[in-house]
């Protein structure tokens, strides 16, 4: 008795884990409608389809409203990067067209380019760090056209009509920089300076290292987003403009963080007023009229953030002739620092990308052996599920697009039965293609329910064909069968691969960092630019790395919860110092530190990988002094005491 009571004991939290893992995935998240986005959306999706009608021929139209798939890959980038992105986009979509439409005769060639195609796409976006929806379009493409009337001499004209597509998505999503050219920039160097705000206000309070690492988030998104949006060719006052405040912003962060470190030194309320008058006139077309004038007794240090935030101020408002400051602009190689770094055979990216294509190839397989009618929607349904950034994100993916698929089969079945007018199917596609991304900020599962009759309806409309019942048991089936291999071949393959890596990937950061700052502070310091130096390279390469890793072992099944949240103040320090190095060196006037100290101080970064790498604790070294940047030796004390906590928890 006692043993079985033992055994219910050890399985009711992993019951209780499976049951909250499955209430979550209906869920519905309040994150604000995008209306503009929704209708562009469906405008690009529909528009193609009408214009073959128009011409007389309505299968033309709904090959060439596969390529407006390719807005559904339009987030809110820099315009600069948005036309490369979806450019690049829309010919993968057609290639991926091309190509099914080439090896449709040939199956098990049909499952291995399949899979090769889903798992080259993921490891770009994953790489780039690219948001949207990966590779699940490229796949629907090329299986879509698999699904066709095999003829290989059509494969020009089906990419050719899909490129056509994708162009008009590319002209749609191009239409907002006529009248707003540097929108996303704005927005994300506007959100840099709320965030300050209310850093500042959260001085002295519980809330202050939350409010820290959302302004360290902010403003390296926003750093992100100006980098992306930068052109050589094409340089605008406006973009100079954003560019200066956000430098200015990370000046201003970092001197409060010295003068927080001073807790004699009260900051007046008035400073996160000043800073929030800022973000109010950024991307606003009048003049800042709010003036929020300093005390009259402050110290030399607040004086001098009242004068930085003028001074941005001045930027914003002034002629860009009086701004005599020069744009120094460096964006990281694509080859040398992304790509090669994710290529790391520990990199999870490189590893979650060949699970995806891995598993993607046998579930078509699989398919094709069983001989499943319209085979394409078992791998296909399998892709969508395994686009889950996590293990919990894909068994979310797998519970939603089950039940929302067969509502939307339901959905797509009744509409091929009851409507055979063509310029209803593309009011209903418009409809259906708004609806979905309307719904898909909120919840996958709502999303299924508009998007699988929106895919059914282009895939099989040309048919002719509106058996009701055959349309919903072969289709469940397929879905069906396709999230439960897409599920079983995660849990078997990446359950707890990335929480095996933690520590490794903590270790290699904690050097990389320790490295970055011999080159920082030694005696050559000087010689190096901030774009040339491959120690900084690293440390970000690495930075990516363990972030990636960190997060996608949160969602793992039946993960070590007390060691994970354990790891968070590591992975927290570890970010802010990285944060801090990076900063460092766009000053020119640093430090050259005595050899005795740079010694210790990668004695005492050799001392925390080591602890890192084994989980163990270890006793806190003496960090050396680091004149003028004494926010760096007090976060290498935190990531010690975290460190040690960590060990602890570990033993």
């Amino acid at each position: 008795m006692g043993k079985n009571k033992q055994r219910v004991s050890s399985k009711s939290p992993k019951l209780e884990a499976i049951h909250t893992t499955f209430k979550q995935a209906f869920e519905i998240k309040k994150n604000p409608f995008p209306w503009i986005k929704a209708l562009s959306a469906g405008i690009a999706a529909a528009l193609p389809v009408f214009i073959g009608l128009l011409f007389g021929n309505f299968e033309y139209g709904l090959l060439a409203g596969i390529g407006g798939f390719s807005y559904l890959y339009v987030f809110n980038q820099p315009y600069e990067q948005r036309a490369k992105k979806i450019f690049f986009v829309m010919w993968g979509l057609s290639l991926s067209v091309v190509l099914g439409t080439l090896l449709a005769p040939y199956q098990l060639g049909t499952a291995i380019v399949m899979g090769i195609i889903g798992a080259c796409v993921f490891f770009i976006f994953g790489a780039l760090n690219i948001t949207g929806p990966s590779a699940i379009f490229f796949v629907l493409s090329f299986a879509l056209a698999t699904g066709m009337p095999i003829d290989q001499s059509l494969a020009p004209l089906r990419g050719g009509l899909v490129l056509l597509g994708g162009a008009l998505s590319w002209i749609i999503c191009m239409l907002g920089w006529f009248y707003n050219p540097h929108g996303p920039e704005t927005n994300a160097v506007e959100k840099v300076y709320r965030e300050l705000a209310v850093f500042f206000d959260s001085i002295g309070t519980e809330k202050f290292n939350t409010a820290r690492h959302r302004t360290v988030l902010a403003m390296k998104q926003a750093e992100n987003t100006l980098l992306a949006g930068y052109s050589a060719k094409r340089s605008t006052d406006i973009f100079k403009r954003l560019f200066l405040l956000n430098e200015h912003a990370n000046a201003i962060f970092l001197r409060v963080l010295e003068i927080s470190l001073n807790n004699k030194i009260v900051l007046p309320p008035e400073l996160g007023k000043s800073v929030q008058a800022l973000a109010d006139s950024i991307g606003s077309k009048t003049k800042n009229k709010s003036k929020i004038l300093q005390p009259e007794q402050v110290d030399k240090e607040v004086e001098d953030l009242f004068i930085k935030i003028y001074n941005a101020d001045a930027i914003m408002n002034e002629p860009v002739q009086k701004i005599h400051q020069e744009v120094l602009i460096s964006k990281p190689s694509l080859k040398k620092t992304i790509f090669l770094g994710a290529f790391d055979k520990n990199s999870i990216v490189f590893l979650t990308s060949v699970r995806y294509g891995t598993i993607l190839t046998i579930a078509a397989i699989i398919a094709y052996s069983a001989g499943f009618n319209r085979s394409y929607w078992v791998p296909l349904s399998c892709a969508a599920v395994m686009s889950g950034a996590t293990i919990i994100a894909t068994f979310h993916r797998a519970v939603q697009r089950t039940f929302g698929t067969i509502i939307g089969l339901l959905l797509a079945s009744l509409i091929l039965a009851s409507v055979h007018n063509e310029f209803i199917i593309v009011l209903i596609i418009l409809c259906l293609t708004f609806i979905t991304e309307l719904f898909i900020v909120r919840n996958y599962g709502l999303a299924a329910m508009f998007f699988t009759p929106s895919a059914l309806i282009m895939a099989e409309y040309s048919t002719q064909s509106y058996d009701f019942s055959f349309f919903a048991t072969v289709r469940i089936t397929d879905i069906v069968v396709g999230s439960i291999i897409g599920l079983a071949g995660s849990l078997l393959v990446g359950s707890r691969s990335a929480s095996s890596l933690l520590s490794h990937f903590i270790a290699k950061t904690i050097r990389s960092q320790g490295q970055f700052l011999l080159m920082a502070f030694s005696e050559n310091n000087r010689t190096l630019t901030f774009d040339e130096s491959s120690e900084r390279s690293k440390m970000q390469t690495n930075m990516v790395n363990l972030l990636t890793v960190y997060n996608t072992s949160l969602g793992e099944i039946f993960k070590n919860k007390a060691r994970l949240e354990s790891l968070w103040p590591v992975i927290f320090s570890i970010e802010q110092l990285g944060y801090y190095l990076n900063a460092s060196l766009k000053y020119s006037e640093r430090p050259v530190l005595l050899e005795k100290d740079l010694a210790q101080l990668l004695y005492v970064f050799e001392t925390m990988a080591i602890a890192a790498d084994k989980d163990q604790s270890s006793t806190n070294k003496t960090v050396p002094e680091i004149e003028g940047f004494s926010k760096i030796r007090h976060e290498i004390l935190d990531l010690q005491e975290a460190l040690q906590f960590r060990g602890e928890v570990s033993s």
